[in-house]
């Protein structure tokens, strides 16, 4: 195992962001007229609406398109966060802060460009935190593609005290990049920490190399974020550098913590892992499953509001492939529920995949969602890139049935190409979608099963930080 580095440099050392507000020059945010609601099932006629299509319970309330800086070919929008009235969208070239006071008109705050893949994105307090999975010739937000052996991967944490000039803080080069990272909060409120998950070492890089069976924890003093370091980097698995093994994995995809219940859900790539956290900085290893058969690339988890079931998410082709539709003939690119029992065992229940039929050029497959804070329910908005997304009701973890839907439809109907929804997350009363290449979307939702979510506030979402919900 290569040992993580720290890079100490101060701020004035890491560069200059640049910083673009919004300003009159900005697109509005586009609205589309009222659908008939009321608990329509999603199986029902579609409707369409501004060429958007959508039960009949769902609808595009709002976009805010991408623009300049981010509307180059490859200023992918990726994961959001949320905090009070701000909504923060990673993207490959930066982040945004949206004001999503009024969720029919939400406006662009600032533009941070601050180049790096995938820029997968968190907020607590005045802190923000950035993934970087994309060697760089160095850690400033001015830096250029780097040398893919040698270059530097690892997080960036911003202050964001005053939303509308973000202050780079801090950089930590992590072990192979940070692909994603986890918001952990400490059981002592002065500290956080980060689970940062990463793979794809190679034998020729610095920093990267063969096995990487472990995660890193990176412990951040809320009062001092420049004083940020890489704590430990447990190793999680047990399958050396043999690759061929069913089941093996060389790092994870994402990880989700239920702090309240000292437990996390590892997707890490070759399996599905189940982690006591009761010591944040040592995640030890529960239980794992592994399902050659059904998944491909186990990519996100999402835990029941009573941690009695986790949902675990499989990204079959990688996001490239029109391989969510049950066409397909696989259960691979799912949506799929297992329970927790008394004794951490996972035993698989049922699966959900899209049932509308998916184009040959739309990339679709599962990919982030979140829980909707619905009393006694297990329901969860899934985004499926340019599969659209849906709501689903898992509470019945042997039939899963879709009761929502909004889909944009293909991006081009002859040739596949990246796009859609990356990730979906309900906030407030509403379904916030990061759309790869069409910005912010706003979708509205009016059902009588997820109404009762409305009555819930929260100050702060990081979808993969879960926190539990009045029963």
């Amino acid at each position: 195992m290569v040992g993580t580095w720290r890079i100490g440099a101060t701020a004035a050392a890491l560069g200059t962001v640049l910083i673009l507000g919004g300003c009159a020059g900005d697109p509005e945010p586009s609205a589309t007229p009222a659908a008939t609601s009321g608990g329509t099932p999603a199986s029902s006629a579609p409707l369409t609406t501004g060429g958007v299509q959508h039960s009949a319970n769902a609808r595009l309330l709002a976009n805010v398109p991408l623009s300049a800086p981010f509307d180059g070919e490859e200023a992918w929008g990726t994961d959001l966060a949320f905090q009070g009235n701000y909504a923060f969208t990673g993207n490959y070239e930066g982040f945004t802060i949206h004001d999503i006071s009024d969720p029919a008109k939400p406006k662009v705050v600032t533009r941070v460009v601050c180049p790096g893949g995938q820029n997968d994105i968190s907020v607590t307090g005045n802190l923000l935190f950035l993934s970087i999975d994309e060697p760089r010739n160095d850690n400033t937000c001015e830096s250029d593609r780097g040398d893919e052996l040698t270059g530097w991967e690892g997080i960036r944490i911003f202050d964001i005290s005053d939303k509308t000039h973000p202050r780079y803080v801090k950089s930590l080069a992590t072990d192979c990049g940070s692909h994603t990272h986890t918001l952990v909060p400490g059981k002592d409120a002065s500290k956080v920490y980060l689970y940062i998950s990463s793979f794809g070492p190679d034998p020729a890089a610095s920093h990267c190399k063969p096995p990487h069976d472990s995660i890193g924890v990176v412990e951040v003093p809320v009062a001092d974020p420049a004083q940020a370091r890489t704590v430990a980097q447990p190793v999680l698995f047990d399958d050396g550098d043999d690759e061929s093994k069913p089941g093996s994995t060389s790092g994870c995809h994402d990880i989700t913590v239920y702090p309240e219940k000292d437990l996390a859900a590892g997707a890490c790539l070759g399996n599905g892992i189940l982690m006591d956290i009761s010591d944040r900085a040592h995640p030890k290893v529960l239980q794992e499953v592994t399902d050659t058969e059904n998944f491909s690339i186990w990519h996100s988890a999402t835990f029941s509001n009573d941690a009695s079931r986790v949902i675990f998410s499989d990204e079959l082709g990688g996001g490239v492939a029109p391989t969510c539709d049950a066409k397909t003939g696989s259960l691979r690119g799912a949506d799929a529920v297992y329970d927790i029992t008394p004794d951490h065992t996972l035993r698989r229940r049922g699966y959900f995949k899209i049932p509308r039929h998916q184009t040959a050029a739309e990339n679709c497959v599962a990919h982030n969602g979140s829980l909707l804070p619905v009393p006694g329910k297990t329901i969860l908005v899934q985004a499926w890139y340019q599969g659209g997304v849906s709501v689903i009701d898992f509470t019945d973890p042997d039939a899963p049935k879709e009761i929502a839907y909004v889909d944009r439809g293909p991006i081009d109907t002859e040739e596949p190409k990246l796009g859609g929804s990356w990730s979906a997350y309900y906030y407030n009363g509403y379904i916030y979608s990061s759309d790869i290449t069409k910005g912010l979307d706003v979708i509205a939702i009016d059902d009588p099963l997820t109404d009762p979510a409305k009555t819930v506030r929260m100050d702060e979402l990081n979808a993969q930080t879960q926190v539990s919900y009045p029963e």
